[in-house]
């Protein structure tokens, strides 16, 4: 097996680290995929939504993780691509200006009005993570998306700039490093699970990707093929959790395997079902039985209210009735019965789960649920990296090196026009 062909995905989720080991196969300059080869696993209480709060745990589940899923493939790993997101993320639209050289736009002039977008000021405290090219002008045409060999005078291009907080980005970095890896990039979280469990058709006509993790619900809405809006709903699954501790007054370890095991998150589902569930006695309480529907009447106000915000936010950005393509759920809290039929009542257009194993090849079984989206989406953003890289060294002119030696240049890595 070719090393400089296997990529690593790592998911810091507040409550687990999940890891994924991969190798690229396919068309690899042009369509690259993955076989996967290794998943591992392991609980972390190091994060608090999506920011590193304790590096020492953290460290400890990277650790484990990448150790499980090293073990299952059968290989070992210098580099990842880690996820980030939270509420430190930022987004923001910047303008590029050029004047044409010659009649005719070139490759040369794209690349001089990207740079001229990119070089917004970025504040200290903050860190360019991705800057993506979204659209074109040529003279007072519009609405372009590959500019070059058209005949024009000026080229204006419009990038949208993704930026994170400079202190949780080192804490993730740092964590990372101590557990003996090094971070070949660092990627938001929801851009991830889009390339997992998005479809080109679906971009193109006008999606929103609700992420649901533990600690925070993360944001992404596509139109017409390029990410429009970001944003971060500060409730995850941890809070279902927390309602149903404080609901039925038990620990948070029942209560998460209540929620598992019984819960539904839309309350109509189970309203005449007559079951009863039998919760763990206490010295205090003894034995008890409460209905289903309780719990499923505590999941869906709290699953109700996140929805809620969060088309809020789809709203307020201006996508409102302008998602052809309705909704995506993805991450972990998504996977609980009940969730499609809410989302569908509050969104009020059509919702699908996404699951990222039908994009993928080799142990697809062992993704086969939401909560793998932002793992196996880090790991096919690092294959197209891969792929950029022998595009670019393609013709013989040198052999393809490893990017962990020989970094892609900031331009291929920054400007991602083909990715999102």
């Amino acid at each position: 097996m070719n090393p400089e062909l296997l990529v690593a995905g790592l998911d810091l989720g507040s409550s687990r680290t999940t890891a994924l080991i991969a190798e690229v196969v396919g068309d690899i300059p042009r369509h690259p995929s993955i076989k996967i080869l290794g998943v591992g696993q392991a609980r972390t209480a190091g994060m608090r939504r999506g920011v590193v709060a304790d590096i020492e745990e953290t460290t400890r589940s990277i650790r484990g993780a990448m150790e499980d899923a090293e073990r299952m493939a059968g290989v070992e790993v210098e580099a990842v691509y880690a996820g980030i997101a939270g509420e430190h993320v930022q987004a923001m639209t910047s303008s590029g200006i050029v004047a044409v050289n010659g009649d005719e736009v070139t490759r040369a002039d794209v690349e001089r009005a990207n740079e001229v977008a990119r070089t917004q000021a970025i504040p200290a405290d903050r860190e360019l993570l991705h800057a993506i090219p979204q659209e074109y002008r040529v003279d007072k045409n519009d609405g372009i998306r590959d500019p070059i060999g058209m005949i024009g005078m000026r080229l204006e291009t419009e990038m949208y700039l993704v930026t994170i907080g400079a202190s949780p980005a080192m804490n993730l970095r740092k964590s990372v490093e101590r557990a003996g890896y090094k971070v070949r990039d660092l990627v938001l979280e929801p851009l991830a699970s889009a390339l997992a469990v998005l479809t080109e058709d679906e971009k193109e006509l006008g999606v929103a990707l609700v992420e649901m993790g533990a600690g925070t619900t993360d944001l992404a809405v596509f139109h017409e093929g390029k990410i429009r809006f970001m944003g971060t709903v500060n409730f995850g699954g941890n809070n279902v959790t927390s309602d149903i501790v404080h609901g039925l007054g038990v620990t948070q370890a029942d209560a998460e395997r209540l929620k598992e095991r019984y819960g539904c998150a839309y309350e109509p589902l189970v309203a005449h079902s007559h079951d009863v569930i039998k919760l763990p006695s206490t010295v205090a309480q003894g034995d008890r039985e409460i209905p289903r529907e309780l719990l499923a009447h505590i999941i869906h106000q709290r699953m109700d209210e996140i929805f809620g915000l969060a088309n809020s936010k789809i709203s307020d950005a201006g996508f409102a009735g302008r998602l052809s393509a309705g909704i995506v759920l993805t991450g972990g809290a998504s996977a609980i019965e009940g969730a499609t039929e809410l989302a569908t009542e509050v969104f009020g257009t059509g919702v699908r789960v996404g699951s990222p194993a039908e994009a993928v090849g080799g142990l697809s079984d062992s993704v086969e649920s939401p909560r793998f989206a932002t793992v196996v989406g880090l790991a096919l953003y690092g294959a197209t990296q891969i792929a950029q890289g022998a595009a670019a060294s393609a013709g013989g002119r040198k052999r393809m090196s490893s990017p962990g030696v020989d970094r892609l240049t900031q331009r291929v890595k920054t400007w991602l026009q083909d990715f999102f």
